[in-house]
């Protein structure tokens, strides 16, 4: 299986799950989440993701979001589904109705809850499920989520599977990424999701970024990306530092799946920032915080 086509830089968005009045998953709003995003120069779209809390979803409604972002995004852009799941026949069916959907590739973690008995383990997961993969596979490394890390040798093997393509490191440990990048051959591609990392770990030699904040402030990843394909890390730093970084760190208090819908709602990308227990939404003070963090990583573009 082939790589979906990412240049150097790509930057793509693990988008919100909007929610209707009703609880139900807006499809008018997520469909026009994408259009904006795609209009602002994102290079790719993943749903289904932590941000689009998908554990939060059934069946019916990840395969009705997968549906929505692939015909709103209509080729323009690559669609990478999220297919998380605890066993290895379900993340074979995810993957199949994602393929069936129109997506280019999907997204998969370790399983959660029930962690590997080690490194042997994490292999057999990942081999079994991408000997039958009906899409090319991104490794999700989120060890805050699932409760492990992906051992850098399972990557290092795992990167020479044909239909394992990539890795997304969310694991905030710049050394593992660095790792990941020095097992692996150039063919096979690493995107940071830690968005006050992407800088930093540009300079290891990273192909893009998988991070949430590109919904909230498409423009200023969208300069980010233009600033290291043109070599002027001078402007690369300074937009990490007055705009991504500190909008992270603002947002990172109240976990991201709330606080990019609040950021989202702010800029009017999507009409509401509902979320589904067990997540809750800041208060007045940390919506209007977040606001006011939006805003001033908007002026530095």
């Amino acid at each position: 299986m082939s790589d979906p086509s990412f240049q150097y830089g790509a930057v793509s968005s693990p988008i919100v799950t909007p929610f209707d009045a009703d609880g139900g998953v807006d499809t008018d709003a997520l469909a026009n989440h994408v259009e904006t995003l795609v209009d602002a120069g994102l290079d790719g779209i993943v749903p289904c993701g932590t941000t689009g809390e998908f554990a939060s979803l059934t069946d019916e409604e990840r395969r009705t979001a997968i549906e929505t972002v692939v015909e709103a995004a209509d080729g323009r852009v690559s669609v990478v589904a999220g297919a998380a799941d605890t066993t290895v026949s379900g993340v074979r069916d995810r993957l199949r109705f994602a393929a069936d959907a129109g997506a280019d590739a999907g997204l998969i973690t370790l399983p959660y809850y029930q962690t590997s008995t080690g490194p042997d383990g994490q292999r057999a997961f990942f081999e079994q499920v991408a000997d039958d993969a009906a899409l090319p596979i991104y490794l999700y490394d989120i060890p805050a989520a699932v409760g492990e890390a992906i051992d850098p040798e399972v990557a290092a093997d795992l990167a020479a599977h044909e239909s394992i393509v990539g890795l997304k490191d969310t694991s905030g440990d710049v050394s593992g990424i660095d790792a990941a990048l020095s097992r692996t051959p150039d063919s096979f591609t690493v995107f940071q999701g830690v968005d006050a990392l992407l800088y930093p770990s540009v300079s290891l030699g990273v192909d893009g970024g998988i991070n949430a904040l590109s919904q909230v402030i498409p423009e200023v990843f969208v300069a980010f990306r233009e600033a290291i394909r043109a070599g002027d890390d001078g402007r690369a730093l300074a937009l990490h530092r007055e705009a991504i970084a500190p909008l992270f760190a603002g947002c990172a208090e109240y976990g991201f799946a709330p606080a990019a819908k609040v950021a989202a709602a702010h800029r009017g990308f999507i009409p509401n920032p509902r979320v589904r227990p067990p997540l809750t939404l800041p208060d007045a003070a940390g919506r209007e915080a977040i606001a006011d963090d939006v805003d001033a990583a908007l002026d530095a573009v």
